[in-house]
């Protein structure tokens, strides 16, 4: 027979050499990816005669590839299941085979051609059981360290503080108190007025707690501490390439990363009056336009803002914006000075006393009764911050149980007038609340943390010894 070039056979024949090549390459590369494979690989036929396994699986089994191939599985893998799978012709995933003294986890799986079961792939996942414990081991400790960072990170972007965590009990404060649960319960935008130290802060983050957006972020911006250059690409973020030294994927802003949250703009007062239109366009407009771009992106963000200054002084000197600042002041709760509520200062001084006592691990029972008198009728120019700070130092250098004058700055002292006088009605409430105390921590610590027996022994109901337990730091 004469085949003729181009011819019908001649092209057959050339079709037919191609994909035997093919065929040829195809197998070469499963082998070549069987052999170097990590896990052990075994393929059987219909019979459970070995057809193929790559070295990793002769290695486990302590003998060579030659010695396995077209023999029964039966014959060299003890335990073996691979003649059962393919009667069966149902996999095993991930099931458990000694083989050699050693707990190996396995994987059986058909191989089915015109719905019959033609071969059957056995692949070894762990060759020692400690391989896995070790393997979960490591993913529960990258899992812990995850869940930690995530959390450290949620703390970031979370208030932190409620209104129980707003100590006092004079009707000044309350009023305040009153005002900003009520204002939580809104998303209107909130501008808190007091003296450095008052709580601010406390109140912005107790006004995000209460508020329906308490599951977003909380996101906290000091007006003060930016420099004037950097505010824009602070609050609203830049993209790629905006100015010379930017992050190459560009950074978020501060709004941006308060979304469906609040954002706190400490000390308001500081923002420059370029920053004060933007930040005008962001309260009528709910949109913010990062550095470098062209289009503007919508916000959903609360916006709390706090000043230890006097805005509407500060707009009538020109200095701030009169139509920000009403955009503002929607309402303002007005945090009174620590000198307009003196009655709250015994409760402040317990209050940050166990807390000291729990952050430096320095025990201290109480302050002396002529320093309980002292420090309620201190001026306190810094107010709350500065109560703490004095409390702070004074359980540094205290020699006895108690904070006395001698643990005190001596400002405190000279400055003090009342001293010397009759036991007054602060010294009293004071003497009173220390036994209260004492009371509780006492019937809680015979009772052995039993709340409701402690209540029993005491007289008073459940819900009355949790408040006040509370109101103590129990």
């Amino acid at each position: 027979m004469i085949i003729h070039h181009q011819g019908w056979v001649h092209r057959l024949l050339h079709s037919l050499s191609r994909q035997a090549k093919e065929s040829e390459k195809a197998r070469l590369m499963l082998e070549e990816a069987l052999g170097h494979a990590y896990e052990g690989l075994l393929i059987t036929d219909v019979d459970g005669y070995i057809l193929k396994v790559n070295e990793a699986y002769a290695r486990f089994l302590e003998t060579s590839i030659p010695n396995l191939v077209g023999r029964h599985v039966t014959e060299v893998i003890e335990n073996t299941r691979m003649h059962l799978v393919a009667k069966s012709g149902v996999p095993e995933i991930a099931q458990l085979q000694k083989i050699k003294g050693h707990e190996m986890i396995c994987s059986r799986i058909p191989i089915f051609e015109n719905g019959k079961v033609v071969a059957v792939v056995g692949k070894v996942m762990f060759q020692n059981i400690e391989d896995l414990f070790s393997f979960t081991e490591n993913f529960k400790k990258l899992k812990t360290e995850l869940e930690f960072y995530k959390s450290e990170l949620s703390k970031q972007l979370s208030a932190k503080y409620s209104f129980d965590h707003i100590v006092g009990c004079s009707k000044e404060l309350e009023w305040v108190k009153d005002l900003g649960k009520k204002v939580a319960r809104s998303t209107t935008t909130v501008l808190l007025k007091g003296e450095s130290g008052t709580g601010k802060e406390l109140f912005a983050h107790a006004i995000h707690n209460a508020s329906q957006r308490a599951l977003g972020p909380f996101i906290k911006v000091n007006c003060a501490a930016i420099p004037d250059t950097l505010f824009e690409s602070e609050l609203f973020g830049y993209r790629e390439g905006a100015f010379t030294g930017a992050h190459k994927k560009g950074k978020k802003g501060k709004f941006a990363l308060a979304d469906k949250g609040t954002i706190f703009l400490d000390e308001i007062s500081e923002l420059p009056m370029t920053m004060q239109v933007k930040l005008l366009r962001v309260l009528q407009e709910k949109e913010i336009e990062p550095v470098g771009s062209e289009q503007t992106e919508a916000v959903n963000v609360r916006i709390i803002a706090a000043s230890n200054r006097d805005l509407e002084t500060l707009v009538k000197q020109g200095l701030f914006r009169h139509d920000l600042y009403y955009r503002l002041n929607v309402v303002m709760l007005e945090i009174p000075p620590l000198r307009n509520r003196r009655e709250d200062i015994p409760l402040l001084v317990q209050f940050h006393l166990r807390q000291l006592e729990k952050e430096t691990g320095i025990p201290v029972e109480g302050v002396d009764l002529d320093v309980a008198d002292i420090l309620a009728d201190f001026e306190w120019p810094g107010n709350i911050r500065e109560l703490r700070n004095v409390l702070e130092q004074a359980l540094h250098v205290k020699t006895g149980p108690t904070i006395s004058r001698n643990d005190i700055p001596g400002a405190l002292v000279k400055g003090n007038s009342a001293t010397a006088s009759p036991i007054s009605q602060r010294r009293l409430k004071f003497i009173t609340r220390l036994a209260e105390e004492e009371a509780i921590r006492a019937a809680i610590r015979e009772e052995k943390g039993d709340r409701q027996a402690a209540a029993i022994r005491l007289g008073i109901s459940k819900s009355s010894l949790y408040a006040k337990a509370a109101s103590f730091g129990i």
